[in-house]
């Protein structure tokens, strides 16, 4: 009996999920704009994050991924020292100024023009800015644990292959 109820439930789930043309995405295929075309906002840093000074936040939009899961942005700051806290993993590119990070670990960097960095997740670090930082910032929304340990683990089990970046 309980095969017969799986069964129906199989044929219901396939009917109901039949396969039809995609509808057509909303989204861009394909955003470019320069960081200066942006406008920019005021980003407020929660006031008991900061440490000292009066560092200005303000930051802009410039895409975000379909699935919400991904998004990239144009941030500056003025002059302050603050901690933040990483909500999502985050790539940045500073364009314009320099930061002096001191990361969860004790982990220090200072970051100027050019320079890449990566913040996990779930993590915290000081930010101590001099004068002024810009950077491009590229999210990635973290997989919920257990599925990021199925991922890790379907990783684990299929071959490696030598993936380069696309030029």
């Amino acid at each position: 009996m309980s095969w017969q109820i799986l069964a129906a439930a199989a044929t219901a789930i396939a009917v109901r999920y039949k396969s039809y043309a995609p509808e057509p995405s909303t989204a861009k295929p394909f955003i470019g704009a320069c960081p200066d075309s942006l406008e920019m906002a005021p980003l407020p840093i929660e006031p008991n994050w900061v440490i000292a000074g009066n560092p200005q936040a303000r930051a802009a939009s410039h895409s975000k991924a379909e699935d919400e899961c991904a998004a990239t942005g144009v941030w500056d700051c003025t002059a302050g020292t603050f901690r933040w806290f990483f909500g999502w993993d985050e790539t940045v590119v500073i364009l314009e100024g320099e930061v002096h990070v001191t990361a969860e670990d004790g982990t220090q960097r200072v970051l100027r023009a050019g320079d890449v960095a990566y913040f996990k997740g779930g993590t915290w670090a000081t930010w101590h800015i001099d004068n002024y930082v810009r950077k491009i910032a590229f999210l990635r929304k973290p997989f919920p644990a257990p599925l990021a340990f199925l991922y890790r683990l379907r990783n684990m089990l299929r071959p490696r292959a030598q993936v380069g970046l696309a030029g």
